[in-house]
């Protein structure tokens, strides 16, 4: 959610569409302990009026919420009894959310986002939509054996009637994490629609994803910050170089290049470089190398 996107960060995109949003009163911005300090220090730092941090009393992995029964806990915990717009934060997507709320006023029922990936390999990793016309009569999450191509891209408005029905579906013993299936189970007792749109979509959940957003983000080209230093450099385009890195007899293509990294006589392609890092006579492709990682390390052996 917080990773760099130009001079932002992914979910600042979302941040400022719900704040130009009339009919948006609040943004809860919903996380958990581990994350709390870092999402709070990033909106700190915005002018946003809406978005308000509330946290799971939750920190580790095996402690956290799913992503249904989370949702039950937030509405418990804020007392939210309202129509309500679900966004997964780390969605970069292209239609407007003005768009996807005005259809949903017109459907007057639970609405999902969906859109044509294009191929049943990729909209296997996905919740994917079976429509008749625009009402969803079959959800699916992740099959193998993906009947279409139209997936839901993880952005739900609920109206106000619709919530007290979370309790019941997790009471049942449902799955509570993966919200395909309570749309799923949804779709079933309420007509349930989807708004369809063309265009770009990015679940940023990976290293290529998010490669993809950025070189999207950058339209063919770079972007190298005034504070960074290059040497006898060749950035390539789908780069973001970021300040203070210092890049020497390097060769950079379709990569992200954090703050305080320092590459010499190193290439890297398609990977992402952390913060501080510091490589040097290697060759990366496809890579994710750690913040402040030393390679090769000072007595001479890989980290």
């Amino acid at each position: 959610m917080l990773l760099p996107l130009g001079e932002t960060a992914v979910v600042d995109r979302i941040y400022d569409e719900l704040e130009a949003e009339d009919r948006i009163e609040t943004v809860y911005v919903s996380t958990n302990e581990r994350f709390a300090d870092d999402f709070g220090a990033h909106l700190a730092k915005r002018s946003y009026d809406k978005p308000q941090l509330s946290v799971e009393e939750t920190r580790g992995e095996a402690e956290k919420f799913g992503v249904v029964s989370g949702l039950a806990e937030l509405l418990e915990r804020e007392g939210i009894d309202d129509d309500l717009l679900v966004i997964a934060g780390d969605n970069l997507f292209e239609f407007a959310i003005g768009d996807f709320l005005a259809y949903y006023d017109r459907t007057e029922a639970p609405t999902i986002a969906a859109v044509d990936v294009g191929s049943p390999e990729r909209a296997a990793g996905y919740g994917v939509v079976d429509l008749e016309d625009d009402r969803v009569v079959d959800f699916r999450e992740k099959p193998d054996d993906p009947r279409g191509t139209c997936v839901s891209v993880g952005c739900y408005a609920f109206p106000r009637e619709t919530l007290s029905l979370l309790s019941q579906y997790l009471e049942a013993g449902n799955d509570p994490d993966e919200p395909g299936w309570f749309v799923r189970w949804l779709r079933s007792r309420e007509p349930t629609y989807a708004y369809t749109f063309e265009g770009a979509w990015f679940d940023i959940g990976t290293r290529e994803s998010y490669l993809d957003a950025v070189a999207w983000h950058l339209d063919g080209e770079s972007r190298v910050a005034d504070a960074a230093s290059l040497e006898n450099a060749t950035v390539g385009a789908g780069v973001h170089v970021m300040a203070d890195a210092t890049l020497v007899d390097a060769t950079v293509d379709r990569a992200v290049i954090f703050p305080g990294v320092t590459l010499e006589a190193t290439t890297v392609r398609g990977s992402i470089v952390d913060e501080g890092a510091t490589l040097g006579e290697i060759a990366l492709r496809d890579a994710m190398i750690g913040a402040y990682t030393r390679i090769p390390t000072p007595d001479g052996a890989s980290e």
